[in-house]
């Protein structure tokens, strides 16, 4: 008998598992269906899509005792899915039924006016201030479906919300309490020492106080309206280039314009090898330890057998988030594969090895240049075979970003070619358009940077990571006028890359190009800009920031 977590098959559930163990709590995972009779309390903790939820619930059998189990009075807490799945229905999927414990539905975020999925650190605000947690902790989310809140459509619904949060206009319920249900829409196990400071009180608890959660005792649900003040941070990402130097080891490394051997010509005992700047757990500790919003491991060396098999880098990611409670995407590899043996790999099974290892995110690169063009070629329409579509499917396009990366292909001043709604004219007289490439910038496409962006997004991507071959490792701050054109194309979030050289270019990206997020990479390693130095300089210009 005890605490119990509930795997319904998908998505990264290592991660809370890790923050119970951290917090000095001990709990057994649900294995059959019988393991529900045994649970005192349990937690559902999941990512992914509705559907894939409530399909992988059923065929496991464990849908039906779930429902029992809630019927019962025991505690229950459910984290993202783990509290949609309580809904009666969800306009992700209108053919899925939810559990119908609350009455009401999800429904999609409105994207007219903002990037849709919701993805960042915001603020959970109390319906009732008087009881329940503290109002002013940012916690992290990332979702595109929510349960909005709504006391006039939805008046049931709305007596379960604990909190709400703000995105854009809309207000959204952030966290469910009644009775014996207490759920969060965000991810308090990715949500640093607030999120964990969370889950240690409800575990806290005793189990009678778990079972018997209150909101208000008397009145309606107050009607509230949308504050004038965004809440949603913009985010900073520490980005870790992992490869084997020629030891064989892996360590984080920095290249200029993706050159990552120190220089040949210069009298050192490191003179053309790998550049060391550190190990990779050990780095990400200090990023997140940092203030680090979320951190990225990008595997750049070439896999010793498959991505599968690649068990230092799997390590890597089993270890970082031992120690780490931030949102950690990975990436390298993430594409369709075949073992020395022949065994066919899909990118979705890779995919879901790094999730079950700890990963939040996967970055694809080069693979989702190759499936815009089959797009372009096929008028349009994505065939459901990329690594983009199958992995956003199972696990929510949130799960999925894009790493792009251009450079400028220059033309003539008077260009009136297929590509002039994307030419930048520069002072000096150069006019350029950013063309895609592959293989970390070593193969160009005949793809703009506009047209790849509108194809992934097309495609399921929920998440752009913009790196700049010109600009990596110049110092001179980011491309501007490069993630200005990617912002106008698409109504998903977009993170910086490349060239970032000191706390103003990061002032300067959000100022002018809306961009949702920033990351850096050199100048973190080598201690030239402190995450503080950045955060510290934002807050300064009223760039609403995440602060410890």
């Amino acid at each position: 008998m005890g605490l119990y977590l509930l795997d319904y098959g998908a998505g990264n559930v290592q991660s809370l598992a890790n923050s119970i163990t951290k917090l000095g709590h001990k709990f057994t995972w649900i294995a059959s269906p019988g393991d529900f009779d045994k649970a005192t309390s349990l937690i559902f903790p999941g990512v992914g899509a509705f559907e894939t939820a409530v399909d992988g619930l059923a065929s496991r059998g464990l849908l039906e005792p779930l429902r029992a189990y809630l019927r019962s009075g025991r505690p229950y807490f459910g984290i993202c899915i783990g509290m949609q799945v309580l809904f009666a229905s969800s306009s992700e999927c209108p053919g899925s039924a939810g559990l119908g414990v609350i009455p009401g539905p999800i429904e999609r975020f409105d994207a007219s006016d903002k990037s849709v999925p919701h993805m960042g650190w915001n603020l959970a605000r109390r319906v009732y201030p008087e009881q329940g947690m503290d109002s002013e902790d940012y916690y992290y989310f990332v979702h595109s479906y929510c349960a909005k809140y709504d006391p006039v459509a939805y008046p049931e619904a709305a007596t379960w919300a604990h909190t709400i949060t703000q995105y854009g206009q809309e207000l959204f319920i952030s966290t469910v309490q009644k009775d014996n249900v207490f759920g969060t829409q965000f991810h308090p196990e990715k949500s640093g020492a607030a999120g964990l400071a969370l889950v240690d009180e409800w575990l806290r608890k005793s189990e009678g106080e778990r079972a018997t959660l209150t909101n208000s005792s008397t009145g309606p649900p107050p009607r509230l309206a949308p504050r004038a003040e965004q809440t949603l941070t913009k985010r900073i990402i520490a980005c870790m280039d992992v490869r084997a130097n020629d030891a064989g080891d892996l360590v984080v490394t920095k290249g200029d314009q993706y050159d990552v051997r120190e220089k040949a010509d210069v009298q050192t005992e490191t003179a053309g090898a790998v550049r060391n700047l550190g190990k990779p757990v050990a780095l990400a500790a200090r990023y997140y330890e940092a203030g680090a919003d979320e951190l990225c491991l990008l595997n750049i060396t070439s896999f010793r057998h498959s991505p599968l098999r690649d068990q230092p880098m799997l390590a890597v990611v089993r270890a970082a988030a031992e120690t780490v409670f931030v949102p950690l995407t990975i990436g390298g590899g993430i594409r369709d594969s075949v073992d020395p043996d022949g065994t066919k790999r899909t990118a979705l099974e890779v995919a879901g090895v790094y999730f079950r290892a700890g990963a939040d995110k996967v970055s694809i690169g080069s693979e989702a240049v190759y499936a815009v063009e089959r797009l372009r070629a096929m008028g349009g329409r994505g065939d459901g075979t990329s690594a983009i579509e199958t992995i956003a499917k199972v696990y929510g396009r949130q799960a999925v970003v894009v790493s792009i990366d251009p450079k400028r292909a220059y033309v003539d001043e008077s260009y009136d070619g297929p590509r002039k709604d994307e030419v930048v004219r520069g002072e000096d007289g150069k006019a350029w358009w950013y063309q895609c490439t592959v293989s970390g910038g070593r193969e160009t496409r005949d793809l703009s940077v506009g047209e790849l962006a509108q194809g992934v997004a097309t495609l399921g991507a929920g998440e752009l990571l913009v790196n700049s071959i010109d600009r990596d490792g110049t110092g001179m701050g980011f491309d501007l006028q490069l993630l200005a054109i990617v912002k106008s194309r698409v109504r998903i979030p977009v993170v910086a890359s490349s060239g970032a050289g000191a706390p103003g270019h990061f002032v300067d990206v959000f100022r002018q190009t809306g961009v949702e997020s920033a990351l850096a990479a050199g100048i973190f390693h080598r201690e030239e800009v402190r995450i503080e130095d950045v955060k510290g300089a934002l807050a300064a210009e009223g760039i609403p920031v995440r602060r410890r």
